[in-house]
């Protein structure tokens, strides 16, 4: 009988661009590399742990989306920033 703890992956890909300084990029590749991760790896890890942190739950890709559910943390989260160090 197989477990009924299932894994469901995520079924879906959305592509996310982002650009950053290119001396960040070329030692962020670097240290992704020397853990042997590919950055794509590395930044959907950041993404789910910053996602888990403002909804203070463990995200669920099955789930409602837990930035509209009302009663998460991150309500106000959609606020731009206008500036960054």
């Amino acid at each position: 009988m197989k477990s009924p703890m299932v894994v469901q992956l995520e079924e879906r890909t959305a592509r996310l661009t982002v650009l950053i300084d290119p001396r960040k990029k070329a030692v962020f590749e670097r240290l992704c590399s020397q853990e042997d991760l590919t950055p794509s790896q590395v930044v959907r890890r950041m993404i789910r742990s910053y996602i888990e942190t403002r909804t203070g739950r463990p995200w669920n890709p099955g789930e409602e989306d837990p930035a509209t559910s009302g009663n998460s943390p991150g309500t106000g989260a959609n606020k731009r920033r206008t500036s960054r160090s």
